[in-house]
């Protein structure tokens, strides 16, 4: 897998600018389609070529923003579609049911604030798209509340690829650990969420007992 990031990133360097936008795109739009992609260090490294001149940084963020966005949105359109059959064990079985189940309780509670943050919840935003979509969230407060995360979560990578210049590989290391912390974060917050509800749930008295009493 490390050959095939390191095959994309000598590809776009070699390619004409016009191209190399191109291909941003592409895969911006892809990563949230076919979340392998390596979209976010693909950014990272439109943002080194920034740095030395090949690209400019305003046209990077808004087509990987664009490119984000259009891609969160196409899954929103898939579950908007197919409804709960996404959570049928038969159809889709690539699909991670679990958290999707997860996903759809956090929009229930937190509504567009999720589809906000979707971005900064590493590999967790085609779940929440697809969620979304399920919900029958509102299609242009939805694209809008995804270009905001998308936006600003595209311009801190950028920056960050600018900023570190031939050293751009060693985010890859930053998001990867960030993935983790994001991941463990989100897997304790479950936990504390079910232990809650069993506690609730322990706690409430067994229909009739009262009145036995």
């Amino acid at each position: 897998m490390g050959e095939l990031f390191t095959d994309i990133f000598e590809w776009m360097a070699a390619l004409p600018p016009l191209w190399a936008y191109v291909a941003l795109l592409v895969i911006a739009y892809g990563e949230n389609v076919v979340p392998p992609i390596p979209g976010d260090m693909v950014v990272v490294f439109g943002g080194y070529l920034v740095g030395v001149g090949r690209l400019d940084f305003t046209v990077v963020v808004v087509l990987a923003t664009l490119g984000g966005a259009l891609g969160f949105m196409t899954m929103y359109a898939i579950g908007y579609r197919i409804g709960e059959a996404v959570l049928d064990p038969r159809r889709l079985r690539w699909l991670p049911k679990d958290r999707i189940r997860q996903a759809r309780r956090w929009v229930r509670r937190w509504g567009y604030w999720v589809v906000a943050a979707n971005r900064f919840l590493s590999g967790l935003r085609s779940v929440i798209s697809l969620t979304a979509g399920m919900a029958h969230m509102h299609p242009w407060k939805t694209a809008a509340f995804a270009t905001l995360s998308a936006a600003v979560w595209t311009t801190l990578i950028a920056y960050l690829g600018y900023m570190v210049g031939e050293n751009w590989e060693v985010v890859r290391g930053y998001l990867r650990t960030y993935g983790w912390v994001v991941g463990a974060a989100i897997g304790l917050f479950v936990l504390v969420q079910l232990w809650r509800y069993y506690r609730r749930h322990r706690r409430r008295p067994v229909a009739g007992t009262e009145e036995q009493a």
